[in-house]
């Protein structure tokens, strides 16, 4: 159709139907979309987040939903729908999970840090067993519980069409945790799951043994994130055993664990056999320099597949660090490398700065920049990394995306 939509209009008109006062965020989204030359052409995300803003707006209650939606469910060209930071409960789900059954065209949804609980949960799940045109969604920082986690993992039973699906910080637990990874033996279409910081109350790591058993079984998902897992060495064992007949994940996320050297080397170990990793995310765990001669050597002899290493926050001194400029210096693949947060010594300063004086490291693959006091070589942190913009996203990009979010340049998950 060449006819221009007119969203605002048709918005106003259903407010003034329905009795119900307009929101200025909404109407103000819709206004800039109607300017938009390629909505008809490429179809356009409305960004209608609650947060971000250079001054306070009026954030989307449920009843605001209500109206959108009746505006929406004639507009094909709106592909994705951003929503996160606004003050939706489990009413606003009631009216998502509807719009969600009669859409065909929306592919992206971000709900992220609204107030849906465990029956918003079960009714967003409920309309994705039907839905066939969802692609990404992203329910973080809902407190949907372990109830409400369950919900998702029966419908990853049934849905063949999401691929991204990010339930971190939803206050999910030990069952849910389990039926999730039960669930992903079956699945063959999802390519990327979230599932950080749940709430988990025992010290065995069951959850952890499930993941890394499905791991065996799973030929399709790229991209894991289990942050905040309370993971220990042992677990880790289990997740790198299982790692040894899969070929299909890229992008391993254990950040803020309790993993010590231990547990590293037996990821040093895998590494040395593993064809398909490209990210590794180890930041906060206590690695130390012998974890990171672990990594260093396995980098330096055997890998050549691993693209981006985190170790922020590693408790990793001089000695280790050296031993990870080494690496990069002879492993021409590992290209992105994020270091900050360790006790650098003159040294591992000087053979930074000369990884990227020399252009080996280049300034938006590593997270520290060079200067220089009274003709010795320091480092300052730049704001570049794995999952930097995670929470947010500025809404004038100052960096590249790139630099400020390897881990999605690296691997979009479409590529698999």
């Amino acid at each position: 159709t060449s006819v221009r939509p007119d969203l605002h209009l048709h918005y106003m008109k259903a407010c003034q139907k329905l009795g119900q006062p307009e929101n200025p965020l909404i109407a103000h989204v819709l206004q800039e979309a109607d300017e938009n030359d390629e909505i008809c052409t490429k179809g356009i995300t409305l960004k209608i987040a609650g947060n971000n803003h250079p001054v306070p707006v009026q954030r989307v209650k449920d009843d605001d939903l209500g109206v959108l939606a009746s505006v929406l469910c004639h507009a094909a060209f709106v592909k994705g729908l951003d929503l996160a930071y606004n003050v939706l409960t489990d009413a606003g789900a009631e009216t998502m999970a509807t719009f969600l059954q009669e859409n065909s065209s929306l592919q992206y949804l971000n709900l992220m840090f609204n107030d849906i609980g465990t029956s918003g949960a079960e009714l967003i799940a409920g309309a994705l067993h039907r839905n066939r045109s969802l692609v990404h969604m992203r329910m973080t920082g809902n407190k949907i519980g372990d109830r409400g986690g369950m919900f998702f993992a029966s419908m990853l039973q049934r849905n063949s069409t999401l691929e991204k699906l990010d339930l971190g910080d939803c206050d999910l637990g030990l069952d849910c945790l389990i039926a999730i990874a039960t669930a992903l033996i079956q699945n063959k279409s999802l390519r990327a799951i979230n599932l950080n910081r749940p709430l988990l109350s025992s010290q065995e790591e069951e959850t952890t043994v499930h993941i890394a058993q499905m791991l065996k079984n799973n030929p399709s998902l790229v991209e894991l994130h289990l942050s905040k897992h309370q993971m220990k060495n042992f677990g880790v064992e289990r997740l790198c055993e299982a790692l040894y007949e899969n070929s299909s994940l890229r992008y391993l996320d254990l950040s803020c664990n309790k993993i010590t050297a231990d547990g590293v080397k037996f990821l040093g170990e895998l590494l040395k056999h593993n064809q398909s990793l490209i990210i590794l995310d180890l930041s906060a765990n206590r690695i130390e320099d012998a974890g990171a001669t672990y990594l260093s050597e396995a980098l330096s002899l055997h890998n050549r597949t691993l693209q981006a290493l985190s170790v922020v926050n590693c408790s990793i001194t001089g000695r280790g660090l050296g031993a990870l400029s080494n690496a990069i210096k002879s492993n021409m693949i590992l290209s992105y490398i994020y270091i900050w947060g360790n006790t650098f010594d003159e040294d591992a300063c000087m053979s930074f700065s000369e990884l990227i004086q020399m252009g080996r490291l280049k300034p938006n693959c590593t997270d520290v920049a060079l200067y220089e006091v009274d003709g010795q070589a320091q480092l300052a942190e730049l704001s570049h990394g794995l999952q930097r913009e995670y929470y947010w996203a500025p809404r004038h990009r100052v960096v590249a995306d790139s630099a400020a979010n390897a881990s999605l340049a690296l691997v979009a998950v479409s590529e698999y």
